[in-house]
């Protein structure tokens, strides 16, 4: 089965994305409110996914998201934020995010995406 990480700062995100990804068959192994907690859960748990949000406390989302690819040239994340800006995309996929999915969620563009990334059906 395909493992997930969700990363986001808001309590609430995180629940309807444990939900979503729930409900579409995956599991979800790990969550993190932070940049940092991010890389060390990263390192612990080695998901197949990462969902990362862009604008956290601390270590933002792109920080971490270059901070795990400097150590999994391999890792596959989706950088999923409200800040929907050409540059901030451009800006989530150079520091390695294979999509990006803009807020508010919707489950369809989550569960295509995620297929898209790690290759597999539900």
């Amino acid at each position: 089965m395909k493992s997930i990480m969700i990363v986001d700062d808001t309590a609430f995100t995180r629940l309807v994305l444990r939900n979503m990804f729930e409900s579409l068959g995956f599991e979800v192994i790990a969550e993190a409110d932070s940049g940092e907690d991010a890389v060390k859960n990263y390192c612990l748990y080695k998901p197949s996914l990462v969902l990362m949000d862009i604008s956290m406390p601390g270590m933002n989302g792109l920080s971490a998201s270059r901070k795990i690819m400097d150590m999994d040239r391999d890792a596959k994340i989706i950088i999923c934020s409200a800040v929907v800006h050409r540059e901030t995309v451009i800006k989530a996929i150079q520091a390695g995010a294979r999509d990006f999915i803009a807020k508010p969620l919707n489950k369809e563009r989550i569960e295509w995406a995620v297929q898209s990334v790690l290759g597999t059906g539900t």
